[in-house]
């Protein structure tokens, strides 16, 4: 029986497949808004095999006139890791971060 779940997002990757991901959270930074995302194969690896090379996805979100939003990948690394950052701070007590 599949669990139906409301923090899923689904996503079409290169390939034209679906993804699921997990929605950990959205941060409002610098007048934009961002959404951190943690695939849900991975969730499922850890919860099989100890794996510690979880990585979140962090993707802008933008509207438009019509009110619907697009996520779009963000390409410059200290924006992407001002938001990560911003994400380690708020989710410090819920996951385990050490490297």
């Amino acid at each position: 029986m599949t669990e139906e779940r409301d923090d899923v997002v689904v996503l079409v990757d290169e390939n034209g497949e679906e993804v699921e991901f997990e929605h950990l959270d959205t941060i409002e930074m610098n007048g934009s808004e961002y959404v951190v995302l943690l695939p849900v194969e991975s969730e499922e690896l850890e919860e099989e095999e100890e794996s510690d090379t979880d990585e979140v996805l962090i993707l802008k979100i933008e509207h438009n006139e019509e009110g619907e939003d697009s996520f779009i990948s963000v390409d410059d690394d200290e924006e992407l890791n001002k938001v990560f950052e911003e994400f380690r701070v708020r989710m410090e007590d819920e996951f385990d971060f050490s490297e």
